[in-house]
């Protein structure tokens, strides 16, 4: 989608995107049912160090719904474990 690709040429463009960007980006994601995206966009953030929080995690659990359910479990079970409050 239109997001998605600009995400792309902000990173081609050496644009560092923040955490506003990658959730709204995680967002677009949940609505167009790319869950795997949406989980490989939150260990891209946990690899460039961009701690995401709340609004990052219910976008990406929220997109895993629609894919294999395990994964949303195991997304809340990490955000307690970095105290992130739900």
């Amino acid at each position: 989608t239109k997001g998605i690709n600009l995400f792309k040429e902000m990173i081609a463009a050496g644009i560092l995107p923040d955490a506003h960007v990658y959730n709204a980006v995680i967002s677009v994601c949940e609505k167009d049912g790319q869950w795997k995206l949406a989980l490989n966009l939150l260990k891209d953030m946990e690899n460039r160090k961009i701690r995401p929080d709340v609004i990052t995690y219910s976008a990406v659990i929220s997109a895993c719904n629609k894919g294999p359910w395990d994964f949303s479990l195991k997304l809340f079970e990490e955000m307690k474990e970095r105290k992130i409050k739900p």
